[in-house]
């Protein structure tokens, strides 16, 4: 069983910038990938980014250039740096994790961003 915990939501301005947080209960290492989502409020979840075991990223078009996920093997940790926000990034934001064919999701940091 893998537990996450996102952290780092909030509420800034357009233009603003904040990085999110997801901390793993175990190595980051073991799994096959990790991912963010996102779900804006009457909308479907979405990707927004992904970190392979590899290291290799991808990003949903919209937050290419302004988006970057990153990881810290040695804190089971990984990030999602976020710049330039605009509102239409305003979201619950979602952490999973895959390993073993198996998927777990974190409960969700709210990101709001208005001016």
């Amino acid at each position: 069983q893998v537990m996450l915990e996102e952290s780092g939501g909030g509420s800034v301005q357009p233009g603003g910038s904040l990085r999110l947080s997801c901390a793993a209960s175990g190595s980051i290492g073991s799994m096959n990938a990790m991912c963010w989502y996102r779900q804006a409020s009457g909308k479907q979840r979405e990707f927004v980014a992904i970190i392979t075991s590899g290291g290799a990223t991808n990003y949903l078009d919209s937050v290419k250039g302004r988006f970057t996920i990153s990881r810290d093997s040695a804190k089971d940790t990984v990030y999602l740096q976020m710049n330039n926000l605009k509102s239409e990034d305003t979201a619950v934001y979602y952490c999973q994790a895959s390993q073993e064919g198996r998927i777990y999701w974190g409960q969700g940091t709210q990101v709001t961003v208005s001016s």
